[in-house]
């Protein structure tokens, strides 16, 4: 297997239920014939959705996406909370509470905007070296420290009194546990909760309809399939340099803000384009010294 030196850039992967991220990895390396694949956000095997696979060096990128991209539909069913917080674990808790659908639109109120979240057992989190899945696997549940998330959007979609069954759209940031606002939903209620499935509808610029499956993946060129990374970073403010300062940013020397269309005082990161343009990195400001300064290059 080799390298496709040329390919740069990102795959919108609609992966199927049963599969790990990992899998998806693993399989498109060889479809594709290309090593160098990574991917951002993983999802939970029963999860389906967007999985944004990064191809060559865009895969540099796959630790700085903009934080608020994500979004999902889950869905959810109260009366019953398992020890994975999904309905694919053992059954801890069960109520015969009847909930409205008033009372859920209450409850989810206060899963708007910062909140804080402890990290579910059965995550990928490590503590003390070890990843909590492993040692939920053999029983231990150990004390975690809460975490402080953002969630934009928090609304429910459809809901059936009589089963208690539902189904959410939850925009929020990276490192949102969709299950762990759901058993948190439903200790709220009084009742306990688990979801039952979960579709990431968003990320990395891309919605789900623009999403290639496996078997497409299988069936044409990868330069077909390969989007520009730019397409990630599409809320930043773009600073496209002429010939002469894309050959000093390419070469390591230091552009001041004036240079990069860019005044001393802005804050954000920001794309850098090149004079053909193509995204040559994110960087960001040095007020103090008025020079550009590299997050994350790509070439």
């Amino acid at each position: 297997m080799t390298d496709n030196k040329e390919l740069c850039g990102l795959i919108p992967v609609y992966k199927p239920e049963g599969w790990t991220s990992f899998d998806v990895i693993a399989k498109l390396r060889g479809i594709l014939h290309i090593r160098r694949l990574g991917h951002a956000g993983t999802l939970d095997p029963m999860a389906t959705g967007v999985l944004p696979v990064f191809v060559g060096k865009a895969t540099k990128a796959c630790d700085i996406l903009p934080d608020s991209d994500k979004a999902y539909e889950a869905g959810f069913k109260l009366g019953i909370s398992t020890d994975t917080q999904d309905i694919t674990g053992r059954v801890l808790t069960s109520s015969d509470k009847k909930v409205s659908r008033e009372d859920v639109e209450a409850a989810l109120c206060g899963f708007r905007g910062e909140i804080m979240q402890l990290p579910p057992m059965y995550s990928a989190v490590k503590v003390g070296g070890k990843r909590l899945y492993e040692l939920a696997r053999v029983g231990k549940e150990i004390e975690r420290e809460p975490r402080k998330i953002t969630v934009y959007e928090a609304e429910l979609k459809e809901y059936g009194e009589e089963t208690r069954e539902g189904r959410l759209f939850i925009s929020c940031s990276k490192g949102t546990y969709i299950r762990t606002i759901i058993h948190d939903l439903g200790a709220a209620l009084g009742c306990g909760g688990a979801m039952t499935s979960l579709c990431r509808v968003r990320a990395a610029g891309f919605g789900i309809d623009e999403c290639v499956t496996m078997e497409q993946l299988s069936e044409m060129p990868p330069e077909e399939a390969v989007r520009p990374l730019i397409r990630a970073f599409e809320g930043y403010a773009k600073a496209h340099l002429d010939e002469r300062c894309t050959a000093m940013y390419k070469n390591g020397v230091k552009l001041s803000s004036g240079q990069v269309g860019l005044g001393r005082t802005f804050k954000r990161d920001f794309c850098v384009l090149g004079s053909d343009g193509a995204l040559l990195g994110i960087a960001r400001i040095n007020s103090a010294e008025d020079d550009v300064r590299a997050v994350r290059n790509f070439y």
